[in-house]
């Protein structure tokens, strides 16, 4: 192996998936993907394991690669210019909105690995706009695609694509959205050849296998360095939306001489509301924090990092949810959830890496209706920016998305545009974060005033439970979700009986209402954990 080389490859496969990153976020329809960039690009091997990733979702870190497993066990062979499409969270999917791509890459003939891509549709039907609804079962959270050709040696199905069209609320967004996808497959596909045709198809699939090699043995590593023994953390989830309250999350790390067991033991059953995780969710949670721990930039994402890995996740909790069970938050919020909790659990092992919990919520808001300006449906998602928490060297940044999401926003002048909705508050949440030796980021606040009547969905967590601060460190505040009815006598059944705070109602975590035109809906997310003991003279 040249060293050189090793490096140069890295980079050119990185590069691939960023490219088709930059393609598919510059050629995308909707503000979630041009915008908000709610995507992520991959590549993988002869054999479907990841050699690389672009720096994109960490929630897709470890669920793409059972994507392409999915594909490949169902077809066996793909023959040049097929592409395969799912969403099915039960076949390596994270939650029905995120739609999955993957393609052979051929060249001179012969299989020289696969490109993939994952985008958040904005609307793939279910019964709420914006496909993440309050749900009992995965049926009712939209349309479910199992592995299926859209393209057939180069030739689009457009049985497929209708049919996934025809599901959503906003056809034409989700044909740009699916046709972006589509470019950023073939670019994809392209430089993967160039490499080919540069450097011989032996040698790129030789140093393919080096990659992870190379990210295995530095995961090792760092394992040979941490302290042995057993680490467990306790954390909750607030509710699942139908009642159930505090539902815990018990993880269990072991600690041996160069491998870890991750173990959820311990962890609460399935629960009715949408807030179980499937197992790719809870493996991308606990190979996100493995890369996190890394600390060094240098190395590789590849499936190496995952091989020194064994995660006991017992089937029917909520970390393994079984089908039909509804999983639509266990994708935004049950993996921050898991984050926190794995993270907690390494605190004690490496008190001087990892950080207080960051705010462990995605605040996911969707709104939809009819647009007046256009007579047309629109979908509106976002999730929203909190506080990051704060670590054994550093204060938290305040107003970023964190771990299980690496989203932007969407421009209050790009919302504007495209939704009948008006930004009429956006700052940051000023003493949120949690004091301390270090003090945690602080959280937002970003209120939208509705100019249609719609319906408005939130997904959120951390209402009741505050992120937790390290070593002393206090909690960061706890997130808030208010409503602002322009007609206070005129409200939906689903916010009567909430607590009322001035003129606004205070909304529980997860909610699905009817709101009228001129009402306002405010976020306030929560803010990071603080870091040590603070100082009397601080």
């Amino acid at each position: 192996m040249d060293p050189v080389l090793l490096e140069i490859m890295k980079s050119l496969l990185t590069a691939v998936a960023e490219e088709m990153g930059g393609t598919l976020g510059r050629t995308g329809y909707s503000p979630n993907i041009k915008e908000r960039r709610d995507y992520s690009c991959a590549v993988f091997d002869a054999q479907g394991d990841m050699v690389a990733q672009a720096a994109h979702i960490p929630v897709h870190l470890g669920a793409m690669p059972l994507s392409v497993k999915a594909a490949l066990e169902r077809f066996g062979h793909l023959d040049e210019g097929d592409i395969i499409v799912l969403n099915d969270p039960y076949f390596g999917g994270s939650h029905l909105p995120d739609i999955t791509m993957v393609s052979p890459v051929y060249a001179g003939g012969q299989l020289m690995g696969y490109v993939a891509s994952r985008a958040h549709h904005a609307d793939v039907g279910g019964i709420a706009p914006g496909s993440m609804p309050l749900a009992r079962e995965i049926f009712q959270e939209g349309l479910i695609i199992p592995p299926v050709k859209l393209q057939r040696r180069g030739e689009i199905d457009d049985a497929v694509l209708d049919l996934i069209t025809r599901n959503s609320r906003t056809p034409q967004e989700r044909l740009g959205d699916l046709s972006a996808q589509i470019a950023a497959q073939r670019i994809g596909i392209r430089r993967m050849r160039e490499l080919a045709e540069r450097y011989g198809l032996d040698t790129v699939q030789q140093y393919m296998a080096f990659l992870q090699d190379y990210a295995e043995r530095m995961v090792r590593d760092l394992i040979r360095r941490m302290p042995k023994g057993e680490y467990t953390f306790r954390d909750l989830m607030d509710d699942d939306g139908f009642g159930t309250v505090d539902i815990p999350i018990v993880v269990t790390v072991r600690v041996h001489e160069d491998h870890l067991e991750v173990d959820f033991s311990g962890t609460a059953r399935q629960v009715l509301g949408g807030i179980n995780a499937v197992l790719s969710v809870t493996l991308s949670a606990v190979f996100y924090v493995i890369r996190c721990l890394l600390a060094d930039d240098q190395v590789p994402t590849n499936a190496g990092i995952f091989r020194p890995v064994r995660v006991i996740a017992p089937e029917g909790t909520l970390v393994n949810a079984q089908f039909p069970r509804a999983v639509a938050a266990g994708n935004v919020e049950t993996s921050q959830r898991i984050t926190d909790a794995v993270l907690g659990a390494f605190a004690h092992a490496l008190p001087h890496i990892v950080p207080a919990a960051s705010q462990g919520t995605m605040n996911n808001l969707t709104i939809g209706g009819d647009d007046p300006r256009t007579g047309e449906r629109f979908a509106y998602y976002e999730t929203i920016a909190g506080g990051m928490g704060a670590s054994a060297t550093a204060d938290g940044l305040s107003g970023v998305h964190v771990h299980m999401t690496n989203t932007l926003n969407t421009p209050a002048e790009a919302m504007e545009y495209a939704y009948p909705l008006r930004v009429t508050r956006y700052e940051l949440r000023r003493g949120s974060g949690g004091r301390g030796k270090h003090k945690g980021g602080d959280g937002v606040y970003r209120e939208v005033e509705l100019l249609a009547d719609a319906t408005v969905t939130i997904l959120s967590e951390r209402r009741r439970h505050a992120p937790y601060g390290l070593f002393g460190g206090e909690p960061g505040a706890r997130g808030e979700n208010r409503y602002y009815p322009h007609d206070p006598h005129q409200v939906d059944a689903a916010v009567e009986g909430h607590p009322h705070v001035g003129g606004a109602i205070l909304l529980p975590g997860k909610i699905t209402f009817a709101a009228r035109s001129g009402d306002r809906v405010g976020i306030a997310t929560p803010g990071g954990g603080g870091y040590g003991e603070e100082t009397s003279n601080e």
